[in-house]
């Protein structure tokens, strides 16, 4: 596929994805949590934000930043309403979903960069914005996971202070040996994740000026100093051993990290729960994580 048919395909996706039929496959976002769109300048660029909040509280809430999946190429913040817009009325939390630029116009690590200068931003602004900044988490689905990952690898040298990260189905190798895993031989033929779309994304999104290292948290020398995490995984998905050797690697160097795994889901299954039973359950246990390891984090 040239460029412009990449794009033509990702803006009729995203516009299926927030269609109402779509809304059978993705999910009703909570009643209880309002969303609003708003835009963030950063330098060289505007990206646009998508919030949700609790409807039945104005006092300050934990953050919790959010990335989509698509694997760099693809994908909408709208996608992930059901999930966030539970998370947001539940917790009770402020979510915030940013439409990071994508590839190929936007190679990497110019995705990592906007979910980390709209950290700084959030966090900067927090008070304003109804935000308590002594409680934050990151969180992602898929490339989004591997950007969550990133940022928490960027701010423990540079800061601000995460109490919590959740990475669902997370990409954590975009190196050559991206596809030496089990779990890519056993599911292979997986259609939620073909290994075709898997290659076509790092292809797209990896200059070969970068080294492929430097975006890869499954690569770097330590990930000690990273707060607690959540891994969630689907059996059924080819980069299913990417979030196990994560977990591993994280336990090794000290980091406190869980694993949970979902024996008849597939890859994306938090943006499907109209197709994949499994998404209830795990965004109970996703839930209940972001509660105890942020509210544990406020002061009082």
């Amino acid at each position: 596929m040239t460029d412009d048919q990449v794009i033509a395909a990702r803006d009729k996706a995203n516009r299926k994805a927030s269609s109402r039929v779509g809304r059978i496959v993705t999910g009703l976002p909570d009643r209880r949590a309002r969303i609003e769109e708003t835009t963030i300048n950063l330098p060289g660029r505007r990206l646009m934000l998508r919030t949700y909040r609790p409807k039945s509280t104005d006092r300050r809430l934990p953050l919790i930043v959010s990335f989509h999946g698509g694997g760099f190429i693809s994908g909408t913040a709208a996608q992930n309403d059901w999930l966030n817009s539970h998370l947001a009325a539940r917790c009770p939390a402020v979510v915030v979903s940013v439409e990071y630029r994508l590839a190929p116009e936007h190679p990497l690590p110019r995705p990592v960069d906007d979910g980390y200068d709209t950290l700084l931003r959030l966090v900067d602004g927090a008070v304003g914005q109804g935000i308590d900044p002594t409680a934050i988490a990151v969180m992602g689905e898929s490339a989004g996971g591997m950007i969550a990952a990133l940022v928490a690898l960027r701010a423990r040298k540079d800061g601000p202070l995460l109490d919590a990260q959740v990475l669902n189905y997370p990409t954590t190798d975009w190196t050559e040996t991206m596809t030496d895993y089990p779990s890519m031989v056993e599911n292979a033929d997986n259609p939620a994740l073909p290994l075709s779309r898997l290659r076509a994304g790092r292809k797209l999104s990896l200059p070969s000026a970068l080294d492929p290292r430097s975006v890869s948290p499954l690569k770097f020398d330590s990930l000690a100093g990273l707060p607690p995490t959540l891994v969630v995984i689907a059996a059924l998905d080819p980069v299913a051993d990417h979030g196990r050797r994560y977990v591993e690697q994280l336990r090794e160097d000290g980091t406190e990290a869980h694993l949970s795994c979902y024996p008849r889901a597939t890859h994306s299954f938090l943006s499907t729960p109209g197709l994949v039973p499994a998404a209830r359950p795990a965004r109970r246990e996703i839930l209940a994580f972001l509660r105890g390891q942020l509210y544990q984090a406020l002061p009082g």
